[in-house]
């Protein structure tokens, strides 16, 4: 889960957008990243699929002020305010981005495209309705912050009493790596959110990486069925924990604004 999911880019960027902070074309270009191309599909008033840059335009015609994020999992609706069709869609998807000030979200589908050595993803956003309701289980700022720093105390520990590969020197080589790429050309966030955001997902993703590590690099010491089980069952809480955090961080220029700051 270290990797940037697409919603946490496109809420970031479309925040900035809507603020007035960043241009239309950055904003897309900060979106698509990587991927070849981003449509949207279902927009009231369009037939078709449009580009990004008409469908934030008419995201903000329609009543749109701010983008949420929502990163659910199974039996834990993070994010997600309903009604069923939407969320089902959405934990399909392991993420979604909510509107407010309209009953829309997004959840996006990814394609693979081109010739064999040159593939590229190619991403849809599906617009559907959505229920007007707090979303479920989301942490404040600060709340994420200190279960963060707790998360990864216990990810470290767990690992380690587990002798799983994700807990040594090659984790740390790996999450030195990983913030170099990081910092290359790329910010954390968008402009307009604060530090402390910065901060929160920075380390949301330091945790969610020793999680990934430690199923990439091998089970260690954990060599039979019920510790690997246990293993798994000790770092679920964590995991969670670090997509809460990173849910907080996302979403915390649009709680901002609700709470006059």
């Amino acid at each position: 889960m270290h990797s940037e999911p697409r919603s946490g880019r496109l809420a970031a960027w479309g925040n900035a957008l809507l603020a007035g902070l960043v241009s239309p074309d950055d904003a897309v270009l900060a979106i698509v990243g990587e991927d070849a191309v981003h449509r949207v599909e279902g927009l009231p008033g369009e037939e078709a699929p449009v580009g990004l840059t008409l469908a934030l335009g008419r995201l903000r015609t329609l009543g749109v002020s701010g983008l949420r994020v929502a990163l659910p999992a199974p039996g834990h609706p993070l994010g997600l305010s309903g009604p069923p069709d939407f969320n089902a869609r959405a934990l399909e998807a392991e993420e979604a981005v909510i509107c407010q000030g309209a009953a829309f979200g997004l959840v996006p589908e990814a394609y693979e495209a081109g010739p064999a050595g040159d593939v590229h993803a190619e991403v849809v956003w599906h617009v559907l309705p959505v229920r007007e309701a707090p979303p479920a289980d989301v942490p404040s700022l600060g709340e994420a912050e200190r279960e963060l720093a707790e998360a990864l105390r216990e990810a470290t520990e767990v690992l380690a009493r587990l002798d799983v590969a994700g807990s040594g020197p090659v984790a740390e080589a790996a999450i030195d790596a990983y913030r170099a790429r990081a910092g290359r050309g790329r910010e954390v966030l968008a402009p307009g959110y604060p530090p402390r955001a910065v901060r929160v997902l920075e380390l949301a993703r330091r945790v969610g990486l020793l999680i990934t590590l430690a199923a990439e690099n091998g089970h260690g010491g954990a060599v039979s069925a019920s510790e690997m089980g246990a293993r798994t069952e000790a770092l679920r809480p964590v995991e969670r924990t670090a997509r809460r955090a990173q849910v907080a961080a996302y979403n915390s220029v649009v709680e901002g604004r609700g709470a006059g700051r």
